[in-house]
């Protein structure tokens, strides 16, 4: 048997990504030496982001599998290093894409990564397993996805997702933890135990700010934060920071509920942001016998979405009604989203036709090249 060209070997390391990257590991300067013997057996060196990083079982494990997979080996040695300061610095470099340290990806005027921040008047009223839901959803379509825990003192994200890892820090960088096919991050991450935060607005304003610009979240189809119930700090950075997203206000039938909804809403009026709709949680509960008991009422969604229309100027549809279901409340409880636990239970139902609608809405046109050229006259 030949022994396996360089080349070939390269080649077959091209198709192992970094787990947290989700590039492949010899465009990120990840494979130091690689030679193969006479006898079938290969040495690689494989330099880790850092020393202490999560995912190296799974480097080796896919390393191992992809070089056994050409013709010619017969056994494969991995060694794992580290990057050295200078090739973390250009590790950094090529994933900013030259882009400024401190810059928001998403503020970007050619960005085409739709931003949506998920408001409630008042909390209770199921806004983080709504998007936690969406989120996996959406990802399940084929989407990347992203998600922002950015009720910093009432964060719940991690629990529901079921992220059971802190970030990756490479330098001033970081790499935000994935779970179910969803890049998360949260300051739950952050804080040992359940120890709360206790911050004032400016302390509030620059987490987020970290959160969106420090973090390395590649080329997103969808950025979902979680925002706190109300229109204090966090909603006004949010709009400052990003002055494209959008906003999805969740509330359940309760009239009281509702009102409060429709203050989150028209919070678009001042900042310039787009309502892209409301989602009614906690609708009704289904009984045994197919009939429908609504527990807190009914109509508090339609009043909303109606209300934000007249007061917005612009139509604001009910994007769908969430009943009531155990499996809903069960799976956020252990980091099972219910639109993965039971997809074709009545919430999960109703969730996944929500993020359908979400994820058939196109990236936009900013920053996209229409082949258009100036023709002299």
């Amino acid at each position: 048997m030949p022994t396996p060209s360089h080349d070939a070997l390269l080649d077959a390391l091209s198709g192992v990504q970094d787990p947290e990257i989700h590039r492949p590991i010899t465009e990120l300067g990840m494979v130091g030496a690689v030679e193969a013997d006479d006898a079938g057996l290969v040495r690689v060196t494989i330099l880790l982001t850092v020393s202490g990083c999560p995912l190296k079982s799974t480097l080796e494990r896919d390393t191992t599998r992809a070089l056994l997979a050409v013709e010619g080996v017969d056994r494969v040695e991995v060694t794992l290093g580290v990057m050295s300061d200078e090739q973390r610095r250009a590790l950094k470099e090529h994933l900013r894409g030259g882009q400024a340290e401190r810059e928001i990806p998403f503020a970007r005027p050619d960005s085409l990564t739709r931003v949506y921040a998920v408001a409630s008047g008042k909390g209770g009223v199921g806004k983080s397993s709504v998007t936690s839901n969406l989120a996996v959803s959406l990802a399940d379509q084929g989407l990347k996805v992203g998600v922002v825990d950015a009720d910093i003192y009432g964060f719940s994200i991690p629990r529901m997702l079921g992220v059971d890892r802190a970030p990756t820090q490479v330098d001033d960088m970081i790499l935000p933890p994935e779970a179910h096919g969803v890049r998360v991050i949260s300051v739950g991450m952050f804080v040992a135990g359940n120890q709360p935060v206790v911050w004032r607005g400016p302390m509030l304003h620059r987490a987020l700010q970290q959160f969106l610009a420090d973090v390395y979240w590649g080329d997103l189809d969808v950025l979902l934060l979680d925002l706190p119930p109300g229109t204090g700090d966090v909603a006004i950075s949010v709009a400052q920071l990003i002055p494209g997203t959008e906003i999805l206000v969740v509330t359940t039938p309760q009239q009281a509920a509702a009102e409060v909804a429709e203050r989150a809403g028209s919070i678009a009026v001042q900042t310039h942001q787009r309502v892209v709709g409301v989602v009614e949680n906690m609708s009704w509960l289904e009984l045994p016998d197919g009939s429908r008991q609504e527990l807190f009422g009914s109509g508090g969604g339609r009043q909303v979405a109606d209300s934000l229309s007249r007061i917005i100027g612009t139509d604001v549809p009910l994007l769908g009604q969430i009943p009531l279901d155990v499996a809903l409340r069960e799976g956020s409880d252990v980091g099972d989203p219910v639109v993965r636990s039971a997809p074709d239970g009545p919430s999960g139902v109703a969730l996944r036709g929500i993020a359908r609608g979400l994820g058939q809405r196109s990236r936009g046109l900013a920053g996209r090249k229409l082949g258009l050229t100036p023709t002299g006259r």
